[in-house]
């Protein structure tokens, strides 16, 4: 196949790049993928090149990468003789948030335990869960507040990942 034939439809460059062509519509609408040509009847054709970023674009998201951050990567990308100081410090920033993310997942993890375990299995007008979610008072923690599984997207666009 060659570097330049656009030949690949859209179900084919989603199913190489496994991902549903809804992500690849996503991916174009966000400017992160670049829109392609189209035959006559209107169907997207696209090439190897268009695999590759889908491909990466995909494996960023699976690390977390925001749509902003992957927007960053691949214009670097781009620039393959530029020096990667840029990239390692969006990487490290990265890690840093992955790092509080988990932090907080962990004080929440703590704190659902501490919930189940003082809930005693009675009726719903009693269940400490209940109160505990009705009452952020009765939290042992703010830490597991606070957007713990706020991963910076609404749920939608994370399914348009998949």
């Amino acid at each position: 196949m060659s570097e330049t034939r656009q030949d690949i439809g859209i179900g084919e460059l989603a199913r190489r790049a496994g991902c549903l062509p809804e992500t690849v519509r996503y991916y174009e609408h966000v400017g992160l993928l670049h829109e392609t040509s189209r035959t006559e009847g209107g169907q997207r054709r696209y090439g190897e090149e268009a695999v590759r970023r889908l491909t990466f674009i995909r494996h960023a998201r699976d690390f977390g990468f925001s749509v902003e951050a992957v927007r960053e990567l691949l214009a670097m990308s781009d620039r393959p003789d530029m020096c990667c100081d840029e990239v390692d410090a969006l990487a490290k920033h990265h890690l840093e948030e992955v790092e509080s993310r988990l932090q907080r997942l962990s004080a929440l993890r703590d704190e659902l335990q501490r919930m189940i375990g003082q809930c005693a299995g009675g009726k719903v007008e009693s269940c400490r869960i209940i109160e505990v979610l009705s009452d952020h008072q009765l939290c042992d923690s703010d830490t597991a507040h606070g957007g713990a599984f706020d991963l910076g997207e609404p749920p939608a666009a994370a399914a348009r990942r998949s």
